[in-house]
């Protein structure tokens, strides 16, 4: 997808700060396990939590395109700082497909401007991949609902000031799914201990707890029963996000093992005048601008609102974090025993880019739904 000039710009822009400064803090965030609340507060001062957000609602009103550009920069000089930006979007979707114009007002200008931070609760000890299987309840009673329930991974949790839930408000599998606000300091809701995670370390992540939280009507979003349609429309809208996050933390490992290859000798040369690695760092590029193309390319479906977005957004997903894992892996074995060290960045490039595989639906669901849309 070719950014136009307003989104060059802003890739520009971002690609200075990235440089500047959030990668001089990467290492560091990565040992401390931190949230980088420093990275986060320069991303809010310049806008970056809400590209593609209306300006009616805090929003630069940018296209997706540079939504993506945004992620993938960010992506490439701090894989946890770039967790905040991609978490946002995904609290941030249901919101923009389903949100009344008061919650827009009241919650989504705080998430685009980075004034807060957001969570989507939906993963649960019983329901991962299966989403429809959710059991945290919301029970109607007078104006109010009641929630209970138990969330797990979940990103943000306990740092976040503002929460959508997937909650179960009939027993009907799919159209018993519902959507509801909850803001931090709800009475009956509470976190769990920081998780310790292989990558994204500066990133953090913690199980919710509800207990009897009492929220008025009003922080339903859409109306009862629609919650999976909005879910899987938002997951639609995100998944190229996290395509884009891959494809930065690629790109990072991509050049950095280029530049050291063409540095380190071996047997009285430098290890780009042997055949084998000229091959490697070919293939390694073929997978990296593939995986470019087909994630603008989701990103083109999702601003033209395509039919083939379902298609594209779970192709791009899973093709651009699977060559993620792929070249972070080559990088590590072109550096080989300089590579496994810490010294080096490339080890934390491999640690990090194996959750994209995983979260916003692991890349076997991505095989499934990819299937589905083709055998339509």
């Amino acid at each position: 997808m070719k950014l136009v000039e307003e989104g060059q710009m802003i890739r520009d822009v971002v690609r200075k700060i990235a440089k500047d400064q959030i990668e001089p803090r990467a290492a560091a965030v990565d040992k401390k396990g931190e949230m980088p609340w420093d990275n986060l507060k320069v991303l809010a001062e310049n806008g970056l939590f809400g590209v593609h957000v209306p300006e009616e609602y805090g929003g630069v009103g940018a296209d997706y395109a540079s939504h993506l550009a945004v992620v993938e920069e960010v992506a490439k000089a701090c894989a946890s700082t770039s967790v905040a930006l991609s978490t946002q979007a995904l609290a941030m979707a249901p919101f923009l497909l389903a949100g009344t114009h008061e919650q827009n007002l009241k919650y989504l200008t705080k998430l685009a401007s980075g004034e807060v931070l957001g969570s989507f609760g939906i993963t649960e000890p019983q329901a991962g991949s299966d989403v429809s299987g959710v059991q945290t309840t919301a029970k109607k009673d007078g104006d109010d609902y009641i929630l209970n329930g138990h969330k797990i991974f979940i990103t943000n949790a306990g740092e976040s000031e503002i929460y959508v839930f997937v909650t179960r408000t009939s027993e009907e599998r799919t159209k018993g799914i519902t959507l509801f606000i909850v803001e931090n300091g709800t009475p009956g809701l509470s976190f769990g201990k920081k998780e310790e995670k292989m990558g994204i370390r500066g990133s953090v992540t913690r199980e919710v707890f509800l207990e009897n939280v009492r929220i008025p009507a009003t922080n339903m979003i859409g109306a009862e029963g629609e919650g999976f349609k909005i879910l899987m429309n938002v997951f639609n809208e995100t998944r190229p996000v996290v395509g884009a996050q891959a494809l930065g933390i690629a790109t990072a490992a991509f050049e950095y093992a280029k530049n050291y290859i063409s540095e380190r000798k071996q047997f009285g040369k430098t290890l780009d005048q042997f055949q084998l690695s000229r091959a490697k760092i070919a293939e390694m590029f073929m997978q990296l601008e593939t995986a470019r193309l087909l994630v603008y390319e989701a990103g083109q479906k999702i601003q033209g609102q395509d039919a083939q977005v379902p298609l594209y957004s779970s192709m791009a997903k899973c093709y651009a974090s699977d060559v993620a894992m792929s070249i972070t892996t080559d990088a590590v074995q072109l550096l080989g025993g300089n590579g496994y060290i810490q010294d080096y960045p490339v080890e934390r490039y491999m640690r990090d880019a194996k959750i994209t595989q995983i979260y916003e639906g692991t890349n076997q669901i991505q095989l499934l739904i990819i299937a589905n849309e083709l055998f339509k």
